[in-house]
């Protein structure tokens, strides 16, 4: 709407000014004027808040994010995830299914902070959604990209027949197991063990598809001890030390000095009250690792504890002897 403007002053007079000849614009309509258009038609336009790094997201990656989505003239987001801890994996096209916020995503990097408009074809349409979004809105989406996994090896993978699997490149095995243990280490940092675990068992299970010898064997066992650490950790974590020894002795089948694995059994056997052998897993990883200060401290405490339990022994002992002697007289 083009206006001209008139001003009057009643001490100076009437005077005609031409001061603005301009167009009204909604918020998201200047807004729209300094973004990047991503989806090649306008629908989707972004505006880099924070730069990111290395590659942009891959359409079948499972990306953490955190997200607000606003409808014009509200300061408050009708939807966002901000408020939950912590940010579970979610997968494009299976757990996000909103257009733009798909092709917004694949336009963003790691660490990355981006508002994006997302025209109503690529949001809610001409139907909306009742109570909170009206028909044919704009929305505004500001998304943090926290991280995110490329599970395309793996999601081929657990598609194939087990001939199929039989004839999986090792390159691809190796990259499918891997996004694996990484999807596993994403939830153990977030402390979820259990499906923690239920991810390194599934790197497991692609590593353990067929028999390899020479190079293809020694490849295949770095990754698996590399996720025997990973599960020996987890079922510390979740109270089965039976189970973490089990994994830590797996981890030294492969490599017999490697210290992580020491010290996952030493804890393990600790835990289980075994401190001759607890002691023997700790020695050792003490000769790989003599200033690691883990290693150092679980051997005091093991001390400390083997002193209490040889002394309460000691007196358990004398006590079934004097009821002995006390029964002969």
């Amino acid at each position: 709407m083009h206006v001209t403007a008139w001003i009057s002053r009643g001490n100076l007079g009437r005077h005609k000014f031409n001061v603005l000849s301009f167009t009204f614009r909604s918020p998201y309509q200047r807004l729209a004027q300094h973004m990047e258009d991503v989806s090649g038609d306008n629908g989707v336009l972004k505006e880099v808040v924070r730069s990111g790094t290395g590659s942009t997201v891959p359409a079948d990656a499972s990306v953490a994010v955190n997200y607000s989505a606003y409808l014009e003239y509200s300061d408050k987001p009708f939807g966002t995830n901000c408020s939950r801890n912590p940010r579970r994996l979610m997968k494009i096209g299976e757990d996000i299914t909103l257009l733009g916020l798909e092709i917004a995503l694949m336009s963003m990097k790691k660490r990355e902070v981006a508002r994006f408009l997302f025209r109503p074809d690529y949001a809610y349409g001409s139907m909306g959604c009742p109570p909170l979004i009206p028909p044919n809105a704009t929305i505004l989406f500001e998304v943090e990209l926290l991280d995110f996994l490329d599970t395309a090896e793996s999601d081929e993978f657990f598609k194939l027949s087990l001939v199929e699997r039989e004839a999986f490149p090792l390159d691809k095995i190796i990259k499918a197991a891997g996004t694996e243990r990484e999807f596993g280490n994403h939830l153990f940092r977030q402390k979820q063990y259990y499906d923690a675990k239920d991810r390194y068992k599934r790197a497991c299970f692609i590593l353990d598809q067929k028999y390899y010898s020479g190079t293809e064997k020694e490849r295949v066992d770095s990754a698996r001890l590399l996720v025997f650490l990973n599960l020996s950790l987890t079922y510390f974590k979740l109270d089965h030390p039976t189970r973490a020894l089990v994994y830590g002795e797996r981890a030294l089948g492969i490599d017999e000095r490697n210290p992580k694995a020491l010290f996952r059994c030493g804890q393990a056997c600790f835990a289980l009250m075994e401190y001759e052998k607890a002691r023997d897993y700790l020695i050792r990883a003490q000769r790989e690792q003599p200033f690691n200060q883990d290693i150092n401290n679980e051997l005091k405490k093991l001390a400390g504890c083997y002193r209490d339990y040889s002394e309460k022994e000691k007196e358990m002992c004398s006590k079934m002897f004097a009821s002995f002697f006390i029964k002969k007289t």
